[in-house]
């Protein structure tokens, strides 16, 4: 049997973050859906194009990629639980160890991206590569972005922005770069290694 001293002593559940992210975070993943949609029927439409096209990227390369913003994530995620627990100045360094993991992706991805353009595997070298570009472009912008957030987030942390029990605009940041994540995860299988 419950009592009112057990309801109270209960912690309240929260929608983490913004309401406002959690629409913002929607509409990017629709317009990310629509694109792979693009991509996945194009590859049904012209299956040995893609496969010869896809082997001009190394899917090393992905994962390495994959892996980055995987660990990035995890750092964003920690700093979350470093507020929660009163650690402002703790948070401030993971958020900046994110940075850092997500500047080896940038890192990695200009590479890439001058390595094919040098081989003249540009947007207008065949349907494979157009939406290549126009999809992993599209990410590489949002993870530029992702990287202004987590610097911003980092800085209002040093600063004692947040406390325990008010982290939603931290939560809101983090909230963003998952998404960067996750699209990535999306990404990284169906351009580099699903034939």
């Amino acid at each position: 049997m419950s009592t009112s001293a057990d309801t109270n002593a209960r912690p309240t559940r929260h929608l983490p973050g913004d309401l406002a992210m959690w629409f913002f975070i929607l509409a990017e993943l629709t317009v990310f859906a629509i694109l792979i949609l693009a991509f996945a029927v194009a590859q049904m439409l012209y299956p040995e194009q893609f496969s010869e096209s896809r082997a001009a990227l190394d899917s090393s390369m992905g994962l390495a990629l994959t892996l980055s913003l995987l660990t990035s994530g995890l750092f964003a995620a920690l700093a979350v639980e470093q507020v929660r627990q009163a650690r402002q100045g703790r948070a401030a360094l993971l958020l900046l160890a994110a940075l850092a993991s997500s500047c080896v992706y940038v890192v990695l991805k200009l590479n890439e991206y001058s390595h094919l353009a040098g081989l003249g595997l540009g947007m207008e070298h065949n349907t494979f590569f157009t939406l290549y570009w126009i999809l992993t472009g599209f990410h590489f912008l949002h993870v530029l972005l992702g990287m202004v957030i987590l610097a911003w987030l980092a800085e209002r942390c040093r600063r004692g922005a947040y406390r325990p029990d008010d982290y939603s605009g931290l939560e809101s940041g983090v909230l963003y770069w998952h998404m960067v994540d996750l699209v990535w995860v999306l990404l990284f299988p169906l351009v580099y290694v699903l034939n």
